[in-house]
């Protein structure tokens, strides 16, 4: 497959090539992210309600003043990235 690029993503690439990675690296970073993105969107999509609901109770417990410090909200969410990963 022949793939045309953009200046500005030869320009890129020219940069990249500079410190180090070859344009095949590049690309396949490019690929993962692309493909995290979109088992992301699909994981989303298949629990939209669930998400919205998860949202609602958030608001819910602010309005009634139980919030936690941002150090744990990270932690939550690192926690649930990994059991996300793992299933």
């Amino acid at each position: 497959m022949l793939v045309e690029l953009k200046p500005e993503q030869e320009r890129l690439l020219e940069c990249i090539a500079q410190s180090g990675m070859n344009p095949e690296e590049v690309l396949d970073q490019a690929f993962a992210i692309i493909q995290e993105q979109h088992q992301n969107l699909d994981w989303l999509l298949e629990e939209r309600g669930a998400v919205a609901a998860q949202i609602e109770e958030g608001f819910e417990e602010s309005e009634r003043g139980e919030l936690i410090n941002a150090e744990e909200a990270i932690r939550i969410l690192h926690e649930r990235r990994k059991q996300r990963q793992i299933a």
